[in-house]
């Protein structure tokens, strides 16, 4: 076996310059090529990895979503319940207030509340705040100061940053205000 000198072919015959200046641009131009398939490469593996990190993301806060909103119907079913409640032991006589029972009443209504709280539901707010339609509904416009609530029929309640039930309110159409006016 011969060694091959440089400038020399395979066959033992000299290279042109010409040949091997062509044979070295063809490599660097393979070369590019390469290089720019890498960068491809690497490109699409970053944003793959990115819609995998954004895709798992999405998923913790959609299970979260789920988990927090999953009792939203049982919630509202016993919304009722707690209306009940409340609407009973304002019925109470009182001659019957400091009555054992009604105390017991009192506290299972307070114990609810406590559970409810713990799930995330709280009140919304209605009696004197200007009237919201994302937390209100109002049935009705009576005297009082203008687009204020004047009257709660049924109080509202929110799951977490969600109404579950708005407010149903009476909202103040501005006939006392001009009223004092006079």
């Amino acid at each position: 076996m011969t060694r091959k000198e440089p400038g020399e072919t395979k066959k033992g015959r000299p290279e042109s310059e010409a040949d091997e200046i062509k044979n070295m641009e063809s490599l660097e131009k393979a070369l590019a090529e390469e290089k720019k398939k890498a960068e491809e490469y690497l490109a699409s593996w970053q944003r793959a990895q990115a819609d995998f990190i954004n895709y798992k993301r999405r998923s913790e806060q959609e299970r979260q979503e789920f988990n927090t909103y999953a009792n939203a119907n049982l919630i509202l079913g016993l919304l009722p319940v707690v209306d009940d409640m409340e609407r009973a032991l304002d019925a109470v006589p009182p001659k019957y207030k400091q009555h054992d029972w009604v105390e017991g009443i009192r506290l299972v209504s307070r114990k609810f509340k406590t559970i409810l709280e713990g799930q995330g539901v709280k009140e919304i707010k209605a009696m004197g705040e200007a009237f919201d339609p994302n937390f209100h509904e109002a049935l009705r416009q009576d005297s009082g100061k203008e687009g204020i609530v004047v009257e709660e029929f049924q109080k509202g309640y929110m799951l977490g940053d969600r109404v579950l039930r708005p407010a149903k309110v009476v909202v103040g159409n501005g006939e006392e205000v001009e009223k004092e006016k006079k």
